[in-house]
């Protein structure tokens, strides 16, 4: 008899081990793709180099003077920077932290679209030397 039948049940189990291997990766491999969240400069958005389609951070200075919060909501208008001088506009809904400030670095996540960043997230950056306030503790 040329094929064992043993012989040949081995090579089927180790063609689906590898095959059920290959997919759990590839699998594993494509969700973690999907959840990634890219940085870029407004340079690099205003040049094409972002994607369209999928969330993305944007990162650079608040421009001074350019910061516009709404009387009547959290939305807060601002404008971002990078040392190339490209500015895109962000639009942002919500708290943003304490350490956001004009002439300070922020971090934003959201979408561009239309000329408008829309952002679901604001980051503060802040450089090597930021130290945070003293807090005072008092013990009885």
């Amino acid at each position: 008899m040329l094929f064992n039948e043993n012989r040949v049940k081995r090579v089927l189990w180790a063609l689906l081990v590898i095959i059920s291997g290959g997919l759990i990766i590839f699998a594993a491999l494509k969700t973690f793709e999907e959840n990634l969240v890219f940085f870029y400069t407004p340079s690099q958005i205003l040049n094409g180099e972002a994607p369209n389609n999928r969330p993305i951070r944007i990162g650079g200075m608040v421009e001074l003077d350019s910061i516009n919060r709404s009387e009547h909501s959290l939305a807060v208008e601002f404008n971002v920077v990078d040392d190339k001088n490209a500015l895109i506009k962000v639009k942002y809904s919500g708290v943003v932290p304490d350490l956001f400030k004009e002439g300070k670095g922020v971090v934003a996540q959201g979408r561009y679209v239309d000329g408008v960043f829309q952002s679901t997230e604001i980051l503060a950056k802040h450089d090597e030397n930021y130290m945070p306030p003293n807090l005072s503790i008092e013990t009885k």
